[in-house]
């Protein structure tokens, strides 16, 4: 099974046991898909272009505020939640999950993924 096949089951695992969890994606630091679990309405490249945009933006917050290493940002819409969390240095985990969503629950499952997901990539 090769890395890409490997991050996508992951993926889906992660989109199936976790019924608030709509939709996950792996994006590169550049802002190319590596994997993604996302329903036929949403593309693709869009959500790879927007992590890549929010990546660097949270980065240099972080940064310019003294917080240390970038590890995980949310942000709340009336429809629900987009989640970002660092897998290593070199990509990044986008998880889309409902506006009912237990976010204590989706946070545990989110960094356990991003941390299986950064060991695969490596």
């Amino acid at each position: 099974m090769s890395r890409s096949e490997e991050i996508s089951k992951l993926l889906k695992n992660l989109s199936t046991t976790t019924p608030d969890i709509e939709a996950a994606a792996v994006v590169d630091n550049d802002g190319l898909l590596i994997a993604s679990a996302l329903p036929g309405d949403i593309e693709e490249d869009r959500v790879a272009a927007m992590s890549a945009a929010l990546l660097g933006m949270s980065e240099r917050i972080v940064r310019e505020l003294g917080r240390g290493n970038f590890s995980l940002v949310m942000i709340r819409g009336t429809e629900g939640f987009t989640i970002l969390a660092r897998c290593g240095s070199e990509a990044v985990l986008t998880v889309l999950a409902t506006s009912s969503a237990k976010l204590g629950l989706i946070f545990l499952d989110v960094t356990r993924a991003a941390k299986d997901i950064g060991r695969l990539i490596g």
